[in-house]
């Protein structure tokens, strides 16, 4: 059923003016990735914050509350771009076994950053100020350095076609993470 929804979203005409948009596709591409460096350069700044190994001496509430807007920024357009690029070959990201893991830890990611906002951020009066964190700060900077580390790594990853649905035979394992018709028969 997901499989036939997106097969006919890929065959829907904005779909494909999407893909071969000679300057459309490129410069949602490039927003994506411009935005992710945004997005991401923010977080890793904040993480090590609270990791407690850079900017130590800025308490962490006037850090973030200058870097979360701009954070919060590069989040939207990055997301916007990025359900376009999906948008453009659906059911062959749906099938790519990267794309598949970057959805996985984007959700890991997102689940990590509202615990830490509706936890340990918000009694950050209490502990704003010391160079060191508490331990569910600490923890909550190091999962999210490691998701993002591994979104933007496998999001790179889906350029390439090495776990394709059409290159058959694959490894049976591939064909399971990826949801190939050929791992069912």
């Amino acid at each position: 059923m997901i499989e036939r929804f997106l097969g006919w979203l890929g065959e829907t005409p904005w779909s494909i003016a999407l893909l071969e948009s000679q300057y459309v596709w490129p410069f949602v591409e490039s927003a994506h990735v411009l935005t992710l460096g945004l997005f991401v350069g923010t977080t890793v700044m904040m993480d090590l914050r609270l990791l407690g190994v850079a900017f130590r001496k800025v308490p962490i509430q006037a850090f973030t509350g200058r870097m979360l807007p701009w954070t919060h920024l590069g989040f939207i357009i990055m997301t916007v771009t990025g359900l376009l690029l999906f948008y453009s070959q659906p059911l062959r990201y749906y099938h790519n076994v990267f794309f598949r893991v970057k959805v996985l830890l984007l959700i890991a990611a997102g689940a990590n950053a509202f615990v830490f906002h509706r936890g340990a951020h918000r009694r950050a009066s209490r502990w704003g100020e010391d160079a060191r964190p508490p331990r569910p700060a600490r923890i909550a900077g190091a999962v999210s350095l490691a998701a993002w580390t591994i979104v933007v790594v496998t999001g790179r990853l889906i350029a390439y076609n090495w776990f394709d649905c059409d290159l058959q035979p694959q490894p049976g394992w591939v064909n399971w993470a990826a949801g190939c018709a050929a791992g069912t028969e």
